[in-house]
């Protein structure tokens, strides 16, 4: 389980809730999704070596204890993190984003090129972005209420296979066969289902994460693609080709448009596939090392 303790700062941008890692070291910024905040933004760094990189982990606008007042917009958002690095005396980061997380963090590079090293976007919205067709009402019942959350607690304690199969469904294209042996994964993975449960309690209370994610769904409805050809720094993009959250073609486009970007498919993986598939240890790996050879530009 990760621990974080979240500090409150006033930055030139506005109040910001964050988590950092001691040392002097080079900084890795880790930009959450929807339903997070600054405990899964560090959960989703939690592969990261924290004697060897220092991570920076704030709570977006809207989420847990950085208000929304802090920043709306994706622009906003992204110097909002800025702002966050000049009060830290931080020259720069490697940024890394998921989800929802992408589009502040891609416009974080493209506003902000000289405080970014390295960008690493997993499974990142790059676009229009609006609830997945897989996320029925039973979904958004379990994942997007407070009832939904107690039930999901119960599923992940007593009923851990259910409770997988209901989120792959909702964040995978798989096929019956396919759902199987990625449920089966899990269940039997060293820290599979640690992972799940860290991963699941950063979106627990939804109450204190409710106007973020309003707030990311009301702004990339108005998407059409990010100006990512405006990026400079070193970039590496992963996605899942089975993600049915953040479509694979959002991790396509970033790549197809971002100059030298280098990437990563996971194959048949889902929307957490990074973290949590048998395809994760070779995904990381790949993300350790491109940071290891760009952390020299920090």
């Amino acid at each position: 389980m990760v621990k974080i303790n979240p500090e409150i700062i006033t930055t030139k941008k506005g109040v910001v809730e964050f988590d950092i890692t001691k040392g002097e070291l080079p900084v890795v910024l880790s930009v959450h999704g929807g339903l997070g905040g600054a405990d899964q933004a560090r959960v989703m760094v939690s592969w990261l070596d924290s004697d060897k990189y220092r991570l920076l982990c704030p709570s977006r606008p809207g989420y847990l204890g950085t208000p929304l007042e802090s920043g709306a917009t994706i622009e906003e958002q992204a110097d909002l993190f800025a702002a966050l690095l000049d009060e830290l005396k931080i020259d720069k980061v490697a940024c890394i984003s998921a989800s929802a997380g992408g589009p502040p963090s891609y416009m974080f590079a493209i506003r902000h090129p000289d405080r970014v090293w390295a960008l690493i976007a997993i499974d990142s919205v790059s676009g229009y972005y609006d609830m997945p067709e897989t996320a029925g009402a039973l979904t958004q019942l379990l994942f997007l209420s407070p009832l939904g959350q107690k039930i999901n607690k119960m599923l992940e304690e007593k009923r851990p296979d259910l409770f997988l199969q209901q989120l792959y469904q909702a964040e995978a294209y798989f096929t019956k066969g396919q759902l199987k042996r990625h449920v089966d994964f899990a269940l039997k993975s060293p820290g599979g289902l640690d992972f799940v449960k860290a991963f699941m309690d950063t979106m627990y209370p939804y109450d204190r994460r409710k106007l973020g994610t309003e707030n990311d769904m009301q702004q990339y409805r108005k998407l059409t693609h990010l100006p990512v050809e405006k990026i400079s720094c070193p970039s590496l993009i992963i996605h899942g080709t089975h993600d049915a959250d953040v479509k694979f073609y959002d991790g396509v486009y970033a790549y197809e448009h971002i100059p030298h970007a280098e990437r990563y498919w996971i194959e048949e993986g889902s929307h957490l596939g990074f973290w949590l598939s048998p395809r994760t240890q070779a995904s990381q790996e790949i993300a350790h090392q491109f940071l290891d050879k760009n952390a020299g530009g920090q």
